[in-house]
């Protein structure tokens, strides 16, 4: 489904992923705005859920990047979030996962490109970030260059290919089997959906450790 809006610029054409894709990013902001309105010594249910979540996030990210979680927790925490929504909303009828849309998750993969550079540059200053390209050898540059453009493509490409594998198995299944068989579809798509966000997420995460202990990973014994 695809919507036509008129702009001073000429019409813009805007897709189901993408009017999705908003829908998810307005509700996370209304959630993270009455959630942390009014934070207490001691908290209730509501409190302790989204407490709950942060610190499993933190300590996915304390595991590889000790330093510097506060630096990444925004933006892993966001991304961890979006996904897990995105890849569970193909289980509301009528709505189906903005991650089957190879565009949205090529976008989450630039994304994440953008930011293993970010962070890369904010943690060690633009000058030492682009030198480790050239170690150990300025031979492997190319190499390095090569390596980051594949590994965001197959961030793309992996997310929407399991994401769209999955929704083609369930109708499938249930062409054959009628809707004799509609929980283990239904278990099956949630376990697939929460793995296919955890691994993107924790890529994104060994990406940006990558990139803010370079210095360290190349640094001589």
């Amino acid at each position: 489904m695809e919507t036509e809006f008129s702009f001073a610029f000429g019409p813009v054409i805007v897709n189901e992923s993408v009017i999705t894709t908003w829908g998810i990013m307005l509700v996370f902001s209304v959630l993270a705005w009455l959630s942390t309105r009014h934070l207490k010594m001691f908290p209730n249910s509501i409190q302790t859920i989204v407490e709950s979540i942060v610190v499993a996030i933190d300590d996915a990210i304390v595991a590889v990047v000790p330093e510097h979680r506060r630096l990444i927790m925004p933006f892993i925490a966001s991304l961890w979030l979006f996904l897990i929504v995105a890849n569970l909303l193909g289980l509301i009828p009528g709505l189906h996962s903005p991650t089957r849309d190879l565009s949205v998750t090529s976008a989450l993969a630039v994304l994440v490109f953008l930011s293993v550079h970010w962070f890369g540059i904010k943690t060690q200053g633009l000058k030492n970030y682009l030198h480790h390209y050239l170690k150990p050898s300025p031979i492997l540059l190319p190499f390095h260059i090569i390596s980051e453009i594949t590994r965001s493509l197959a961030l793309a490409i992996r997310l929407f290919g399991n994401m769209m594998s999955l929704d083609m198995a369930a109708i499938i299944i249930l062409l054959i089997a009628g809707f004799l068989a509609p929980i283990p579809i239904l278990m099956l798509h949630i376990i697939e959906a929460l793995v296919q966000a955890y691994i993107f997420g924790m890529l994104a995460l060994v990406y940006l450790a990558s990139a803010i202990q370079s210095q360290q990973i190349n640094a001589p014994e």
